[in-house]
C-alpha cells in the first residue's frame, strides 16, 4: 500500500536526523537562532510538533528559527528536517486529495515539490505566525495550481468527477487541519504502539488490536475477526497488552 511505503520512507529520513551531521546542526540552531534548548534530540522536536493542535503558537518558536537560518544559507539539511516535521502534514494532503492523480506516488512527488517551492519562498519577517497553517494552505494552493495547469494542457488523464474540478479551481478551500491534528495525533500513538512491539512487551496481534480499536477507533470484534480471535478473545488480548504496556510506562 503506498501509505504504508510512505511510513517507511518517513521512518527512514527521521533515522537520518540521529547522525551526527543533523544532531550538530542542532546544536548550531540553538546557538545562534533562540532555537529551544529543551530539545536534545530531532526527534524531540518530532514528537512536540506532532503533538497538540496545529495552532498552538510554540510551534511558530520552533519553525521560526529553522526558517531563519535557512534563508541564511540555504543549506538543503534544514530543508530535510522541515519535510520530516510536516511529512504527516503532506501525508494527509495527499490523502484528502488523491482523487487529483491516478498514481498515489506521482501525487506525493508532486505534493513534496510543492512544500519545497513554499518553504524556500517563504519569508519570515513578513509572516512569523501561523506558520504550520502557511505551510500547508500555500502548499496546497501551489499543488492545486499545477494540477490545474496540467489539467488544461496535458493529454494525461485525470479524475473529471465534478467536485474534484471545483476544488482544483478554487472552490475547496484549505485543507482540513483538523484532520492534519488528527492524523498527527494518530501517527504518534500508532508509534508509540509499535516501540513496545518492538521491544517485544506485545506481540503483532496485540499491535494490530491496539493500533485498529483504540487510534482508529474499529470495533474490538471486527479487528478480532481479521486475526482469527471471539469478541472475547480479542478483548481479554487487548486488555494484557494495555496492562503490560501501563507496568512499563509506569515503572520507568
Amino acid at each position: 500500500m503506498p501509505c504504508v511505503r510512505k511510513d517507511q520512507d518517513r521512518e527512514q529520513l527521521e533515522g537520518e536526523l540521529e547522525s551526527g551531521e543533523y544532531r550538530a546542526l542542532l546544536r548550531l540552531l540553538q546557538s545562534r537562532h533562540h532555537f529551544p534548548n529543551r530539545f536534545r534530540s530531532w526527534g524531540d522536536v518530532l514528537t512536540f510538533m506532532r503533538e497538540g493542535s496545529s495552532q498552538d503558537p510554540r510551534k511558530d518558536e520552533v519553525l521560526r528559527p529553522l526558517f531563519l537560518a535557512h534563508t541564511e544559507d540555504r543549506n538543503p539539511q534544514w530543508r530535510t528536517i522541515l519535510l520530516a516535521i510536516f511529512w504527516p502534514g503532506l501525508k494527509s494532503i495527499c490523502i484528502q486529495r488523491r482523487g487529483w492523480d491516478l498514481e498515489f506516488e506521482t501525487l506525493w512527488g508532486n505534493a513534496v515539490w510543492a512544500f519545497l517551492q513554499t518553504v524556500c519562498r517563504l519569508d519570515v519577517a513578513k509572516r512569523p505566525d501561523r506558520l504550520v497553517q502557511k505551510i500547508i494552505n500555500d502548499t496546497l494552493s501551489r499543488l492545486r495550481i499545477d494540477y490545474e495547469r496540467e489539467r488544461k494542457h496535458s493529454s494525461r488523464e485525470v479524475s473529471t468527477d465534478p467536485e474534484l474540478i471545483e476544488d482544483m479551481a478554487g472552490g475547496g478551500g484549505e485543507i482540513d487541519i483538523n484532520a492534519i491534528d488528527l492524523r498527527s495525533k494518530q501517527e504518534t500513538e500508532t508509534n508509540r504502539f509499535r516501540e513496545h512491539f518492538q521491544a517485544g512487551r506485545i506481540d503483532e496481534t496485540d499491535f494490530h488490536l491496539l493500533v485498529g480499536t483504540l487510534v482508529y477507533g474499529r470495533l474490538v470484534r471486527e479487528c478480532g475477526e481479521e486475526v482469527g480471535m471471539t469478541f472475547q478473545t480479542a478483548k481479554k488480548r487487548r486488555q494484557r497488552a494495555l496492562a503490560a504496556i501501563r507496568r512499563f510506562e509506569e515503572g520507568r
